[in-house]
């Protein structure tokens, strides 16, 4: 349950942090019933910006939209950034506004961010939230000193969840204790969150309220990692965390691997039951079309740029990925038929 107070909250975050103003054409390639359109839909109101509607997400239709309505701002799921940068109509127009594009709902790899300003000339900010926090509660603030980075440096920082935005409140990431992690990039805990965008409620739920909201902070499920200039990084979900011979493996590093192999075009990595180790990684796969890859080759791969413990030990490869309305990866449908009878299944 959000109030008033907190949508309107995050309709100013989302206004001030994504620099939205009355000349912008905002494209709806985030959906309207999600989360609010994450504030957008009265965010760009507020300005007097232009609404651009869309019935679903066709990469062709959106890309003819960026040059024939001149966007200049648009949301959207990693999916769909990965939709548009596949699309093979993206390295023949010619965008000449170089829109803004707000990125969440799953950790973005970097080599997807990387993909989607050289291809398209999209300027990626990240941000991140939930639906219980109205969403937003951090964004990647740009710093000066970032563009003297390579293009790859620069995606690696802007795959991060970075730091509070104005209006939200507090976020910090914290050991189970309470206790905040040491600001090294390393130490991992759970990100939580206190203040005006955080929701009242679940609907005639208390049960399940007083287990997410505790003294006042609402524990997000996701764990993360502080750097010391403050900026978070989400490692994984709690629930989609690889624990190996004791290992914390995270899926999300082992996906941003695969996606700058090049014959990748998806890939989602979960944890499959493992006699000797208790679950290794496995990673699912959807090639470039007519791409031609082998399980041994994607697993090399990885073992190159990792810690080999942390590469996937088995891969397969299937047309699509199941995804939600809104383009979000559903990892336990990937998980049930590993974990069926067993209790690894949520």
């Amino acid at each position: 349950m959000l109030t008033h107070r907190s949508n309107y909250m995050n309709a100013a975050n989302f206004m001030y942090h994504l620099g939205v103003n009355h000349d912008d054409v905002y494209l709806h390639t985030l959906p309207m019933f999600h989360a609010n359109g994450w504030g957008g839909v009265w965010a760009i109101t507020a300005t007097g910006g232009t609404h651009v509607c869309l019935r679903k997400v066709e990469p062709p239709v959106i890309l003819e939209l960026f040059e024939s309505k001149n966007i200049t701002l648009l949301c959207g799921a990693p999916t769909v950034i990965n939709m548009l940068v596949n699309e093979p109509k993206a390295k023949e127009i010619n965008i000449k506004t170089r829109p803004r594009m707000a990125t969440a709902g799953a950790p973005p790899a970097a080599a997807l961010i990387h993909k989607a300003q050289e291809i398209l000339g999209l300027h990626m900010i990240h941000v991140y939230g939930l639906t219980e926090t109205s969403p937003f509660i951090l964004y990647c603030e740009w710093k000066k000193e970032f563009d003297s980075k390579s293009a790859d440096e620069q995606a690696t920082i802007k795959a991060r969840q970075g730091i509070e935005l104005a209006f939200n409140g507090e976020t910090k990431v914290v050991h189970p204790d309470g206790g905040e992690v040491a600001w090294n990039g390393k130490e991992l805990g759970e990100i939580i969150t206190r203040g005006n965008v955080v929701m009242t409620g679940y609907y005639k739920d208390p049960q399940t309220t007083s287990a997410a909201i505790k003294d006042g902070w609402f524990h997000t499920g996701d764990l993360a990692v502080t750097y010391p200039d403050g900026f978070i990084e989400i490692q994984d979900r709690a629930k989609d965390l690889i624990i190996s011979g004791g290992e914390n493996i995270s899926s999300t590093e082992v996906e941003g691997v695969l996606y700058k192999h090049p014959a990748i075009r998806e890939a989602a990595v979960i944890a499959i039951p493992d006699e000797k180790w208790g679950e290794v990684p496995k990673a699912i796969i959807v090639l470039q079309p007519d791409a031609n890859v082998t399980e041994e080759e994607i697993i090399h791969f990885c073992r190159s740029a990792m810690a080999h413990f942390k590469a996937p030990k088995a891969v397969e490869f299937v047309d699509s990925l199941p995804k939600t309305a809104t383009g979000k990866l559903q990892k336990y449908r990937l998980r049930e038929m590993h974990w069926i009878g067993q209790k690894k299944v949520n």
